[in-house]
């Protein structure tokens, strides 16, 4: 039977252990909660509420028909090209459009043929592009018969989804002429990985340099600096801000921003809007930001998580105020359920610091850069940095297969086209009403209060439950708990009483005795129970404060 018991000593030592790792444990704990119910024949309906995964629980249906519609399509052009059987041959541009033209108009009756031609239409109308080559591009690249070429991104595939993020990360004001070139990768853990690894190749990185994270923020972005690699000295800028007794706000203090002032300070990463607190940053803030590279560290690196940026009204990236310093990180995965698609870019704008300090590293460290991609280019000092992590995400010696899968192209280039029409715009609104429903329910069925914020995503919410405890019954009970409990025996206790699995916050680099809840990925009423039950665990911690005193 595993083991679902814990003494104070064992609580401790499993709080190292990453959130994502602990959940596990929790889980196990929970099944056997859910096991082990007297009376219950059928054990199934008790319910274990693992509100600590991100994976929502919805998905766009429409852009997959449209997908899957199209891949119809390309196999009746393959076929038409050669005919034998279970073979065809590859997908020809001219008079591609026209073909395309007459399969919709011949299959009216195949789900998402419709929306795949309005798709079509409104990327012909607002990009200009020749029918044939655009419809041949998405034909062949479903088909999957040929490698990724460009190998970062494709060339109709680029326009498409910069004039998405254009709309929906930089609210319709892109920086004016600065183009934002895109590498398409496996989701936006990928981009993760090739950005601290490309940035550590090209010298602009080294093993202890100092970087800074705005935090709570996603643990890998805390635990990969952290590797033998990399060895970074971790600046903390902290969410600090209270708004009023027992309800944290979760917004970046002045003084905790202006630790970015010091020049030794080469990159710092955050998530916006942040994760777990789900707040987009503050226009006092991202000015403070433009400020500080204006002045005071005109270096400074900043690359930005925009993966949950659709969920606020308005949401503009720093990117758009720091085109010159920030790599751009979104993801497709959140807004759209598309996790298992691992759909991501990676997005800098053409004139960039990135670069002008390549340029600048000393000529040992040219000559070295130049021997690394100089099977590349006969001149590899002009290969910029976001095709430097294209070559880098495959050794480099793999260069000339790199990029993202073809199908995995096309369904990115659905969800933008998508997203940009009326319908797209619909299920925005739709989602967004999802998780603040949720929200409410969680915070009724809890009983507690959290700061009001027009920049609240609401994807996720960090409580503090320290901080809820003294505004309900005072600093004494707080104290207590301090004393007498490590901070997360309440997500054991939660998990062992109730069967529900929350995350630490303590993971995040937040509060030690905050909790993660996901409001993405269960039914609406079990944010509800959940809230009910956090209430009951602290009705309990109350009880046995009371008699502790009495």
């Amino acid at each position: 039977m595993p083991k679902t018991t814990f003494s104070r000593e064992e609580i401790r030592a499993l709080a190292r252990l990453s959130p994502f790792e602990l959940k596990d444990t929790f889980i196990r704990i929970a099944e056997e909660f859910q096991a082990h119910q007297p009376g219950q024949k059928d054990k199934s309906s008790v319910q274990m509420l693992n509100a600590g995964r991100g994976n929502p629980n919805w998905v766009a249906t429409g852009p997959r028909e449209a997908f899957h519609a199209l891949g119809y399509f390309a196999l009746s052009e393959s076929r038409r090209v050669w005919t034998a059987d279970n073979l065809g041959g590859m997908p020809e541009r001219k008079g591609a459009g026209d073909r395309f033209d007459a399969f919709v108009r011949q299959h009216p009756e195949l789900p998402g043929i419709d929306l795949l031609d309005r798709c079509v239409s409104y990327a012909l109308d607002r990009f200009g592009f020749d029918e044939d080559a655009f419809v041949h591009e998405l034909a062949d690249s479903v088909t999957a018969d040929n490698y990724p070429v460009p190998d970062r991104i494709l060339p109709h595939t680029e326009e498409v989804v910069r004039a998405y993020l254009a709309d929906e990360v930089f609210a319709g004001r892109p920086p004016e002429g600065n183009r934002l070139s895109l590498f398409a990768t496996e989701g936006g853990t990928a981009a993760m990985c090739y950005v601290f690894d490309s940035l550590v190749q090209n010298g602009l990185l080294r093993r202890g340099d100092r970087i800074a994270l705005m935090v709570p923020v996603f643990t890998p972005y805390i635990e990969i600096p952290r590797l033998d690699a990399y060895a970074f000295d971790v600046v903390l800028v902290n969410a600090s801000s209270m708004a009023g007794t027992g309800v944290r706000e979760w917004r970046y203090p002045a003084e905790e921003v202006a630790k970015l002032e010091d020049p030794s300070i080469k990159l710092v990463c955050l998530v916006n809007p942040s994760n777990p607190p789900s707040l987009a940053l503050s226009e006092r803030v991202t000015n403070q930001l433009k400020e500080i590279v204006a002045t005071k560290n005109p270096h400074l690196l900043v690359v930005t998580d925009d993966v949950y940026g659709t969920f606020v009204e308005g949401f503009r990236s720093i990117a758009a105020d720091l085109p010159r310093n920030t790599l751009l990180v979104y993801s497709y995965s959140k807004h759209y359920g598309a996790t298992g698609w691992r759909l991501g870019v990676i997005g800098l704008h053409d004139d960039n610091v990135v670069d002008e300090m390549i340029a600048a590293l000393p000529q040992s460290e040219k000559d070295r850069l130049n021997e690394r991609y100089g099977s590349l280019s006969l001149e590899p000092e002009k290969i910029g940095f976001i095709d430097r992590l294209v070559a880098d995400s495959r050794q480099v010696a793999l260069n000339h297969t790199a990029g993202l899968s073809l199908p995995q192209q096309v369904m990115m280039v659905l969800f933008s086209l998508f997203g940009l029409l009326d319908e797209g715009q619909a299920y925005k609104r739709k989602v967004r009403s999802i998780v603040r429903q949720r929200l409410d329910l969680l915070l009724e069925g809890a009983h507690m209060k959290i700061a009001d914020d027009p920049r609240r995503a609401g994807y996720y919410i960090e409580l503090d439950l320290l901080a809820e405890a003294e505004r309900v019954h005072g600093e004494e009970f707080a104290a207590y708990l301090r004393e007498n409990y490590e901070p997360i025996d309440p997500l054991f206790r939660l998990a062992g009483q109730t069967g529900v699995v929350l995350l630490n916050g303590g993971g995040f680099d937040g509060p030690e005795w905050s909790v993660r809840v996901s409001l993405a990925n269960l039914d609406d009423l079990d944010y509800l129970k959940i809230g009910h039950h956090l209430r009951d665990i602290f009705a309990d911690y109350a009880a046995e404060w009371r008699a502790s005193t009495s």
